[in-house]
């Protein structure tokens, strides 16, 4: 029986499709495996049966990725799931700032009393008059499943599209619309474009990327949408480029004290995921991916161990092993079962950065002799019967 403690809740169309095999608990201390939404684990004492944790979202900077890679535990995350919601958001930030559409409505709420509203909103409008996007260049830096999908949008509403990202995928580029222009250089995309996107993980590299040298080579009177992360603009210099009108409106899904209020921000109370299907999405695919995980130690969507998918196990075991990415771990983990007799019928072993994922069916079931064995190798974090 595995046990899943909810960090926060999550949609029971996700949770419904958990076996018999699964009970869900409100006891972190014992929990097979976590389920998260922006709950933060930064803090959080890892419990020593945790096996995966599961975002349900994209982000998984309230994760301790590195702590749980140390601890052989697994963190998913679920990308696409939400893409749509999210996608949906920007297409109205972006008419939102085309179209002084807000205060135009605060305009008729403070005039709710004047029995001439009508009259007056014909010489009031001009005031809130804006342009359309059709034809207008949408630059949209970071092409995963949210900027294909915005991309694909723009270039649907007759906008001049260009997408960035250097590590592009095929899966991406094959659901790209062949009419975006891709860029090879982000700094063509802020010469160029009228709208500017964000659509980037936050890490070091990109923390703080639109800063006051981005905006300076953008086009006088942009409009710059960040949907992803607040922390990769720096917001202060946005401000900057607001008040001298080099950017003409600054769309964010993430309120803060910074530009909540400010002229020329809109800012939305971060609700790009929030619909009832994004949310049902992203439970049904933690669900999945946790469950393929601890049933059959595949590993799909992870963000800080590679992926890897061996199928159901038809043999009489399977073991997991995390380990360092260094040479000759597989040499030395063959030889602890052949020390014990026991054959070694299929492999796998695949690396992402400093660490490693080895999965081995075997002819006979494994005992906790064999993990305590491999797990007493230098460099091995953790090692698990997955079947026996």
């Amino acid at each position: 029986m595995f046990q899943i403690n909810c960090l926060n809740p999550i949609a029971q169309v996700g949770l419904k499709n958990f076996t018999d095999q699964y009970e869900i608990t409100s006891e972190v201390k014992n929990a097979d495996g976590i389920l998260v939404r922006s709950a933060s684990m930064h803090e959080m004492e890892l419990p020593e049966s945790l096996l995966a944790v599961a975002r349900a979202g994209a982000g998984v900077n309230n994760i301790p990725l590195d702590k749980c890679a140390e601890h052989g535990v697994v963190v998913f995350n679920t990308p696409g799931a939400n893409a749509n919601g999210v996608k949906e958001l920007v297409i109205a930030g972006m008419l939102l700032a085309a179209r002084d559409v807000v205060s135009g409505i605060e305009w008729v709420k403070a005039s709710r009393e004047d029995p001439d509203i009508a009259k007056a909103a014909e010489k009031a409008k001009k005031n809130f008059a804006g342009t359309e996007i059709k034809g207008k260049k949408l630059g949209v830096i970071g092409l995963g499943a949210i900027g294909v999908k915005v991309a694909n949008a723009a270039v649907a509403l007759d906008m001049e599209v260009y997408g960035y990202d250097p590590y592009l995928s095929v899966n991406a580029a094959w659901s790209l619309s062949r009419a975006v222009h891709h860029v090879t250089n982000v700094e063509d995309i802020y010469a160029q474009c009228d709208y500017i996107t964000i659509h980037v993980p936050l890490m070091d590299s990109t923390k703080g990327m639109i800063n006051a040298e981005a905006v300076g080579k953008m086009k006088d009177g942009v409009i710059l949408l960040n949907f992803a992360r607040d922390l990769l603009a720096d917001e202060e210099d946005v401000l900057e480029g607001l008040h001298s009108g080099k950017i003409a409106r600054y769309v964010s899904d993430f309120p803060n004290a910074t530009t909540a209020g400010q002229k020329g921000c809109i800012v939305i109370p971060h609700l790009g995921a929030s619909t009832e299907e994004s949310e049902d999405n992203c439970a049904v695919m933690a669900v999945e991916e946790m469950m393929d995980y601890l049933e059959n130690g595949n590993i799909r969507n992870s963000v800080n161990y590679p992926a890897c998918d061996m199928g159901i196990c038809t043999k009489a075991g399977r073991v997991a092993i995390f380990h360092k990415n260094i040479a000759n771990m597989i040499t030395k983990f063959t030889a602890e079962f052949g020390e014990k007799g026991i054959n070694i019928s299929d492999m796998t072993n695949k690396s992402r950065g400093e660490v490693a994922y080895t999965m081995m069916d075997v002819e006979e079931a494994p005992t906790e002799e064999i993990i305590r064995a491999l797990e007493n190798i230098k460099g091995v974090f953790r090692a698990r019967i997955v079947k026996g």
